[in-house]
């Protein structure tokens, strides 16, 4: 129990929003994670009374939601973009090049990040923009074995 909803290190799993209340997009993807969140501990809460079977079903997962509206740090930026993958430098970061151009541009004006953003830091994933089915998606799958 202790386990599935603290995970291995005993701290729940922080999925953090790069945030921009102005942006309509982003304003739907926190009412998104945020509905997500209140689901999983509810969840959680009928499973404590419930069977071990129903425990080891992790179709939910419990999370932290840490929303910030700063552009993250470039060390932030760096694993966000190695979790995305190659080529999604101008995904996060407007008329970025590469990841090199994409760290430069942000340090030159942190407006340049492309929000939302929605990181998973425990699983090593992201999701750009509002896409539902892989927001859920990310926060249904399992966190990675250490």
């Amino acid at each position: 129990m202790f386990k599935r909803i603290f995970g291995e290190h005993g701290a729940k799993n922080v999925v953090t929003l790069f945030h921009k209340p102005s942006n309509s997009e982003s304003t739907r993807v926190l009412n998104i994670l945020k509905q997500a969140n209140a689901q999983s501990a509810a969840h959680a809460t009928e499973d404590q009374a419930s069977s071990h079977n129903a425990l080891n079903k992790q179709e939910r997962t419990e999370f932290e939601l840490d929303v910030t509206e700063a552009p993250p740090t470039g060390d932030q930026l760096k694993n966000i973009l190695d979790y995305l993958g190659g080529g999604s430098a101008s995904t996060v970061i407007q008329g970025a090049r590469d990841n090199s151009d994409a760290l430069r541009r942000l340090t030159e004006n942190g407006d340049a990040f492309q929000r939302p953003v929605i990181v998973d830091w425990n699983q090593g994933k992201a999701v750009v923009g509002e896409n539902e089915s892989e927001i859920l998606a990310l926060l249904r799958s399992k966190p990675k074995e250490d």
